[in-house]
């Protein structure tokens, strides 16, 4: 259902922190012609925790716009409240993206019994639901036998796995067979996560880079390590540039950089420090991305 290159897309802002739709919109054409497979709207990478439920609703229901059908949208529905995921996850069906992507709750670190019921709950909801596990960031951990337990839930189709290391897809391919897509969730060991077995990426590389980021994916997916692998080689530097400071602070910069969106980003994140700024450009120009100068 879920596959290939999927884009977890930066939200567009003027400088003031003001959504900007119309730069919006450019970006979804960008990917549309760039062969991206999916975008996600109001991700982590979207910053999503800064978003309102309203703003939430005007990003889906632009970005639907300017797909006009070429492009799945999914939006990102995700709490550390199982009601406001719910509420969150209701917003995105009504605005009429194709699924949501919804982030394992964070902070209060739930059992895998609270997560179990968790996502049992949001599923409910009626829309596709696409797990998503970044214990870094949510200092919890959906484990595979926890994600077999929801394969079983109607409603949940995929699962985004941030965990690096192979014995992680193995181990989700060995519980779940096909009943899930496998998409990585962390760009640097993507490659590694596609030979393995996975369906795709949610990338944030790939706001940058999306032609390399969809042949990778392609090349992952269709079990060529040569091609995938002189593809990654470009991407590296990238994979390391953009998480340099938090993300989404150096993907912002580098597409304000493309030119394809201005400098807003909405505190308590701020922007990318001058002395970061030259590695990213060198990341950028090693994978033939064209940047100011």
């Amino acid at each position: 259902m879920f596959g290939g290159s999927i884009v977890a897309l930066v939200t567009p802002m003027h400088g003031d922190g003001d959504l900007d739709l119309e730069a919006l919109g450019r970006l979804v054409e960008f990917h549309v012609e760039a062969g991206t497979d999916g975008i996600v709207i109001a991700g982590t990478t979207g910053e999503s925790p800064c978003l309102s439920s309203a703003e939430l609703d005007r990003l889906i229901r632009a970005a639907l716009e300017a797909a006009a059908g070429r492009v799945s949208i999914i939006g990102g529905s995700g709490s550390n409240s199982t009601v406001r995921a719910i509420e969150l996850t209701a917003v995105v069906r009504e605005a009429g993206a194709a699924a949501a992507l919804v982030v394992t709750p964070y902070y209060n670190r739930p059992t895998q019994e609270g997560l179990f019921r968790h996502y049992q709950a949001v599923a409910r909801a009626g829309l596709p639901v696409i797990l998503y596990n970044v214990p870094s960031r949510t200092a919890c951990d959906l484990l595979p036998e926890t994600v077999a337990r929801l394969a079983e839930v109607p409603g949940i189709v995929a699962v985004k796995e941030a965990v690096p290391g192979a014995g992680r897809i193995g181990r989700l391919r060995e519980l779940l067979g096909d009943r899930l897509d496998l998409l990585s969730g962390d760009d640097a060991t993507a490659m590694d996560f596609l030979l393995a077995g996975g369906n795709g990426v949610i990338s944030v590389t790939a706001n940058v880079a999306p032609r390399l980021m969809h042949g990778l994916a392609e090349a992952g997916c269709h079990g060529e390590p040569r091609k995938a692998a002189a593809l990654n080689d470009r991407l590296e530097g990238l994979h390391r540039a953009l998480f340099i400071e938090p993300s989404p602070i150096p993907v912002k910069w580098a597409v304000m950089q493309m030119g394809l969106i201005q400098s807003g980003i909405r505190l308590p994140l701020t922007p990318l420090e001058d002395r970061h700024h030259d590695e990213v450009r060198v990341a950028m120009a090693r994978a033939g991305v064209e940047y100011r100068s």
